[in-house]
Order: C-alpha cells, then sequence, then structure tokens
C-alpha cells in the first residue's frame, strides 16, 4: 500500500526581492546539477487569478498551494535572444524579399539593393518595436511580482540531498522564507 510520502513531490521554495537575486539562485541550482525543468516561477497575476478564481495581493499567498499556474524562468540572455532575432529576422526578410521582388521583375542591380535597404530598414524597425514589447513585457511580469512581494520561486527535489542542496543554494541567494512543502503527485 502506498503512503503519502511517495505519492507526493518535494520542492524547495523561496521568494527573491530582485531579479539578480533571482538569477544568481537559478545559475547556482543549474551548477549544482537542478534541471530547469525542476525550477519553476508563479504565472502572470492575471493568469494566477483567472485559474484560481480570485486575486491575490501576496505572492506569500500562494507559496504553499498546488493549484497555482507557473511558468518556466526566461533569462534576461533569452529575452534578448529573442529581441534580436526578432530585429535581425524581419530586416532580413524584408530586405530579402524586396531585392528578389525588384531581380525577378528584371529590375537592376542598383533598385534591388535600394529596395533592400529600405525594406530591411522597414523590416528592422517593425522587428525593433517588436522587441521592445517582448522586452516591456518581461519587465512588465517581474514589476508585478515584486509588487506583490517578490518573486516566487519553486525548485523540484529528488531526495533529501537535492533538499538540502536547494534550501542552501536559495538562502546564500538571499531568498526569503525558504522552505520545503510537498504537493500531490500527479
Amino acid at each position: 500500500m502506498s503512503t503519502e510520502n511517495e505519492t507526493a513531490i518535494r520542492e524547495a521554495v523561496a521568494v527573491f526581492a530582485s531579479e539578480a537575486a533571482l538569477q544568481a539562485a537559478i545559475d547556482d541550482l543549474s551548477s549544482a546539477g537542478f534541471d530547469r525543468a525542476e525550477i519553476s516561477l508563479v504565472a502572470g497575476a492575471a493568469t494566477v487569478e483567472a485559474e484560481l478564481g480570485h486575486r491575490y495581493r501576496k505572492v506569500a499567498e500562494l507559496e504553499d498551494d498546488p493549484a497555482v499556474p507557473r511558468t518556466f524562468y526566461v533569462s534576461e540572455e533569452s529575452i534578448g535572444d529573442a529581441e534580436g532575432a526578432l530585429v535581425g529576422g524581419l530586416l532580413y526578410v524584408g530586405a530579402v524579399a524586396a531585392a528578389g521582388a525588384i531581380v525577378a521583375t528584371g529590375g537592376t542591380l542598383a533598385a534591388a539593393i535600394t529596395a533592400a535597404a529600405l525594406a530591411g530598414g522597414t523590416g528592422g524597425l517593425i522587428g525593433a518595436a517588436l522587441a521592445k514589447l517582448v522586452g516591456d513585457h518581461h519587465a512588465h511580469y517581474l514589476q508585478e511580482q515584486l509588487d506583490r512581494g517578490g518573486l516566487l520561486l519553486w525548485v523540484r527535489t529528488r531526495d533529501k540531498a537535492h533538499e538540502q542542496r536547494a534550501t542552501e543554494i536559495l538562502r546564500r541567494h538571499s531568498g526569503h522564507d525558504v522552505h520545503l512543502h510537498d504537493i500531490p503527485a500527479g
């Protein structure tokens, strides 16, 4: 017969007062052998409130609630990569499409270069605007959590050694209210 311990998943929990401290803890957890799939953050406030059916004022209210929707952490570097891909991708597509259209219709090389520069610049501007939206969305998400008491982080642990390692790392990086809890498996 199975016991509750066999059907529960253990997690370390912490709240961080800054993105820098959160990032340092996540980097340290990754270096210590924790997989990114074992690390999660609370989803955006609108998603949480829709899922739970009520508003919350502080992230502390969510720490031990297994029904709270979660998301994976996205680093600043990944946000920068996405922004760069949007700008570069749209610049490239615009330039190639314009140059190709000019060449396909029998236009001159000078016309193709001019069209590529204009369309590429336009694509780059659109990409820059979309990149700004991505960055702004991420900044808003972080600020929304900070305004509600901090950045909530959960780390799934596999055994007692992982529990100890996770809580030590979270405390080392100024995590507040560091503790372990069980969540139902499944």
